[in-house]
């Protein structure tokens, strides 16, 4: 019977069955690996520069969508320039622009956001003149202020919808803030208060009024307000109205 052919593989591994530094070669592997778990440096909590910060720029009385044509494709386009940048997000709402700048990681914290407010405070020129666009404000952010916990309220009582729900999570919100150690709670998803309009055809045409003049009085007040004054027990207290 002709002797098997090995390949390369099983022919090393023959020559190290027959040779006597092969248990030196396993006890010198062995003690390479001790070396190695001693001398790597370990830490219980890690900390990784992860930097990212929200970039918060008011424009009272502007709808959305001049928002992000008139603040935030501009502010995009701005801070995309700077060195270390990974994305840049904005989103855009009545009156407000909010960008999420996030660095790449290992930049370095403090040096990532002196970058960050001088680009913003050196280029206010991108900013529309003379519309009323408010003084921008950075929050820096960490890998501290990512949620470690999130949890979902439900019911299988048809009768409590997400008002209900967002009322109750506000309650469990307030309760949580007292834990001692405790950093960000907030509650998301709950919706806002809305009025609903039901239309009483017979009352409308008894006071001469007709759907289209109902929906443009309805549109007339559909508008956001600043600085309302209210005075009241010797005080005025400035009120917004709005966001719609």
């Amino acid at each position: 019977m002709s002797k098997q052919q090995l390949g390369f593989s099983g022919a090393i591994a023959r020559k190290f069955q027959a040779t006597q530094i092969t248990p030196l070669l396993a006890l010198l592997g062995m003690l390479l690996g001790v070396f190695a778990v001693l001398v790597t440096p370990r830490e219980e909590e890690p900390q990784i520069n992860v930097t990212f910060a929200n970039v918060f720029i008011p424009f009272p009385g502007a709808a959305a969508q001049e928002v992000e044509s008139l603040v935030s494709t501009p502010a995009e386009q701005a801070l995309s320039e700077i060195e270390g940048i990974k994305h840049v997000y904005s989103s855009s709402m009545p009156g407000m622009s909010v960008l999420t700048v996030q660095f790449k990681v290992g930049e370095d914290r403090t040096d990532a956001i002196v970058r960050l407010y001088s680009k913003i405070f050196s280029k206010l020129d991108w900013l529309p003149p003379n519309l009323g666009v408010g003084q921008p404000i950075v929050k820096p952010k960490g890998i501290d202020d990512v949620p470690i916990v999130s949890a979902t309220l439900w019911s299988k009582d048809p009768q409590m919808g997400a008002y209900e729900l967002g009322r109750v999570a506000h309650a469990i919100e307030s309760e949580l803030k007292r834990v001692p150690g405790t950093r960000d709670i907030y509650t998301i998803g709950a919706p806002g208060r809305a009025v609903k309009v039901t239309i009483d055809p017979q009352s409308l045409a008894g006071y001469g009024i007709d759907l289209n003049d109902l929906r443009l009085a309805l549109q007339a007040g559909n508008a956001s307000r600043d600085n309302i004054k209210v005075t009241a027990d010797n005080r005025e207290i400035l009120v917004q109205a709005g966001v719609f």
